[in-house]
């Protein structure tokens, strides 16, 4: 059997390769006239192969589905037992199986997602993985669609900048900043302050808030997994 140099390249340490980085968004929901619908997918995933550019850790990957809370409705997801049971277990168990896996960092980049956490326990069990749930960007970036998510996106290229203008037309897309989702807005006082925001403020984009908002979030992982590094079984 051919003898891996796992200490070659630019990594941290030759065990961050028993750490892998999973991107957890949603691919299916709207974000307004100016972001994709696949922008929680593509902000996560940016994020988490950014941190195994920097530390070595494996890039594993983008989850296909969601989930969400039942009173926020602007996209397609799965309850959270189906997407934990059906989705994430079986990709975890693969990537474990195929890459001598140890540890994996969940890099979260929907609120609908935070609802894993609940699942933490069994996922470990039923897998046999540490488990890390980041969710710093959901933490910093602000209302959905609004400028945060904007500027992040502007960043990444995905903002359709020409569509700004049409943006805060809430009776068009309610899902922007959540302003017209009332069964949300009541559901959550998060959500009904963000949707205060936005409703009065608008959105605008601002490159350099998007920069430091994801080189936060990079940051927050990589220390994720120097955390992971210093535990006594690696």
């Amino acid at each position: 059997m051919i003898e891996l140099r796992y200490y070659s390249g630019n990594v941290i340490s030759p065990d961050v390769h028993k750490i892998g980085i999973l991107a957890v968004g949603s691919h299916l929901e709207n974000h307004g006239a100016s972001l994709p619908i696949d922008t929680d997918s593509k902000i996560s995933a940016y994020i988490a192969l950014e941190a195994s550019f920097r530390t070595g850790a494996k890039f594993i990957g983008v989850l296909y589905a969601a989930t969400e809370y039942d009173y926020v409705k602007h996209g397609v997801h799965l309850p959270s037992g189906v997407l934990v049971e059906k989705e994430l277990v079986p990709t975890l168990k693969r990537a474990k199986s195929n890459l001598g896996l140890e540890a994996v960092v969940l890099v979260n980049g929907h609120g609908g997602n935070v609802s894993i956490k609940d699942y933490l326990n069994k996922i470990k069990k039923d897998t046999q993985l540490e488990i890390v749930f980041n969710n710093k960007i959901v933490e910093i970036e602000g209302p959905h669609a609004g400028a945060g998510e904007l500027s992040i996106g502007a960043v990444l290229g995905i903002v359709d900048e020409s569509r700004l203008h049409e943006h805060c037309q809430f009776d068009d897309y309610p899902e922007v900043g959540m302003v017209g989702l009332d069964e949300a807005r009541k559901a959550d006082t998060g959500i009904e302050i963000g949707a205060k925001k936005v409703a009065e403020e608008g959105v605008f984009v601002d490159l350099e808030m998007g920069k430091n908002m994801l080189e936060t979030a990079v940051k927050d992982v990589i220390d994720d997994i120097n955390d992971l590094l210093n535990q006594e079984n690696f």
